[in-house]
């Protein structure tokens, strides 16, 4: 079975901003406590340092850690730190990434997500007393690349023409 391929206009910078705060709203619900709740920043971040790597980069990835550290009332830089390392390492693997469909890209962007949950977790184990919280804090990272495909096809969707059948065109 053939997929239609699609030809993408350029992505809007209003729709990326409009993502990262749609997902930094989902990152403030109070369901976050629990085990296995994906990061939404980090997705959308990954996502669009890997599709929009000129125009969502490690400054933008910053802010959102900064962000994601006074609403988490973490040390001030766990999350900046993390979610620049994670950009960083997207915008470095995103020409090899974009040759893949969706469901490949998820195993590309996993080690990515297993590095921001590591980051955090060295962090808070060496400038506290915490403990190990157990396997299953890294559920998140599983979770979260779970859901790229699904992303994927979200962010894309106000970029992708419509599929014209015109013989005429070279395109």
């Amino acid at each position: 079975m053939s997929h239609p391929h699609y030809i993408l206009l350029p992505a809007n910078s209003f729709f990326i901003a409009i993502s990262l705060m749609a997902a930094f709203m989902l990152n403030l619900f109070p369901w976050g406590v629990h085990v296995g709740m994906p990061d939404f920043v980090a997705l959308v971040l990954v996502f669009w340092s890997i599709h929009q790597p000129r125009k969502v980069g490690i400054g933008v990835a910053f802010l959102m850690g900064l962000l994601m550290d006074v609403h988490d009332a973490v040390y001030l830089g766990e999350n900046a730190l993390a979610f620049t390392l994670l950009s960083y390492f997207a915008i470095s693997i995103h020409r090899r990434v974009l040759w893949f469909p969706p469901v490949t890209q998820s195993l590309h962007v996993f080690p990515l997500f297993l590095g921001v949950q590591l980051v955090q977790l060295t962090v808070r184990l060496l400038s506290s007393d915490s403990h190990f919280p157990g396997w299953l804090f890294f559920l998140e990272c599983a979770v979260t690349t779970a859901l790229w495909p699904v992303a994927s096809w979200l962010l894309l969707a106000p970029q992708r023409r419509a599929v014209n059948k015109d013989n005429t065109r070279p395109i």
